[in-house]
């Protein structure tokens, strides 16, 4: 009898010890981060270009994140800066996306090559220097053999990101770069490394879809179900500049096996059609047990809103948590702590009407969750380009 019960406090111990050593990894997911005529005038200040607006309110959720994704659909190609349809940011709006706390950005869409082939090279460059883990575009196709897919290790959990475009608005890269576009056999050959590679979870980030349109188009649908079943357990899209549906597969049991994200939407831009002034950010928590397989244990979004302010003769932009404004004007009598006015708070609840209303009738267990309530002391690691493998 006093061996069972030691044998049964023995057992009792390692099954505690395993559930304390189960590894959790946050991810989060914005969308197009654009910079428009209108947001190059109004952060150039005295010869510099001040985006400390722009992410304050949303700073502390993204740095809970231990990944951070953003599509930085511009290129770095310095000056003279511009807008549509050829864009070119200052390189200050990289490095505020950096300090808001993102660490891993898209390059693969239709306007990396708004400076041509130099320009593309110019972006990854100032990435580089600023210590910023990026795919979808390389300088050669050497390169991309060594950085595609782009892996990465984060609290035991191997990851491989993949990002492709449905092209370049015409614009052909010219030799030696090279630009991942959506071809299925290409995205069947990176699954392949990505599983030789010993991935626990592989991300596609396809920039695709129809501008403007609220629903994904049957294209999606069937590219989607194409990479589920080649073994990509994540897919997140943008391009549409408005938010679409997302659905979870589940397995056998209802544990989630694949999340698809058919458009976050614009995270911060200057445009201004009806839906473009918000977007969505995702959430996905990844678990890994000892011995066992990484699963996801959770999916959920958060809407985000475009506020513009004018101050001091400038209007600044800032990137709005939408539960966040709404919880600061429950609060009656309380100062809001996202001062929105009356009209631009309306106009944020007509874009969080559609959308919600949108996700609520086609989403499939995607929730809705309230920024604020996973916090972290500890931002994220600032040696985390060094975890990328080849680095």
């Amino acid at each position: 009898m006093r061996l069972s019960r030691c044998f049964l406090a023995a057992i009792l111990s390692l099954a505690i010890q395993l559930v304390a050593a189960q590894e959790v990894v946050t991810l989060l997911f914005a969308g197009d981060a654009m910079q428009h005529k209108s947001q190059l005038a109004n952060a150039a200040r005295n010869g510099i270009y001040d985006y400390s607006s722009y992410f304050k309110h949303i700073r502390s959720e993204i740095a809970a994140a231990d990944i951070a994704v953003v599509n930085l659909e511009v290129t770095l190609g310095g000056p003279p800066y511009t807008g549509y349809p050829q864009f070119s940011a200052p390189d200050a709006f990289a490095s505020a996306l950096k300090d808001a706390g993102f660490n891993l950005f898209l390059n693969a869409n239709n306007h990396i090559l708004d400076r041509g082939s130099r320009g593309l090279i110019r972006t990854l460059d100032v990435l580089d220097s600023m210590l910023i883990a990026h795919t979808g575009a390389f300088r050669s196709d050497d390169e991309r053999q060594l950085r595609c897919p782009l892996m990465f290790a984060w609290n035991n959990v191997r990851f491989a990101m993949l990002n492709y475009t449905y092209g370049t608005n015409g614009i052909v890269p010219q030799a030696p770069v090279v630009v991942n576009y959506i071809d299925r056999e290409q995205i069947r050959s990176d699954v392949r490394k990505a599983r030789s590679l010993n991935a626990d979870i592989i991300i596609a980030n396809m920039h695709w879809g129809d501008e403007y349109r609220l629903l994904q188009n049957r294209e999606q649908d069937e590219l989607a179900d194409f990479m589920i079943g080649e073994g990509i357990d994540i897919i997140m899209g943008s391009h549409p500049h408005v938010v679409q549906p997302s659905r979870i597969v589940t397995d056998y049991r209802g544990n989630i096996s694949n999340v698809v994200v058919y458009s976050l939407g614009n995270f911060v831009s200057g445009m201004v059609a009806a839906n473009t002034y918000g977007g969505q950010i995702i959430k996905i928590v990844v678990e890994k047990a000892p011995f066992r397989k990484a699963r996801i244990r959770s999916a959920e979004y958060a809407l985000v809103y475009r506020h513009k302010a004018r101050v001091a003769g400038k209007v600044d932009f800032a990137v709005v948590p939408v539960a966040m404004a709404e919880r600061s004007y429950a609060n009656d009598g309380m100062e809001p702590a996202i001062p929105l006015g009356e009209d631009d708070y309306r106009m944020m609840m007509r874009f969080a009407g559609t959308a919600r209303d949108l996700f609520g009738r086609f989403n499939t267990g995607v929730p809705e969750y309230l920024p604020g309530i996973f916090r972290r002391d500890t931002c994220m690691a600032p040696n985390f380009s060094a975890r990328i493998f080849g680095d």
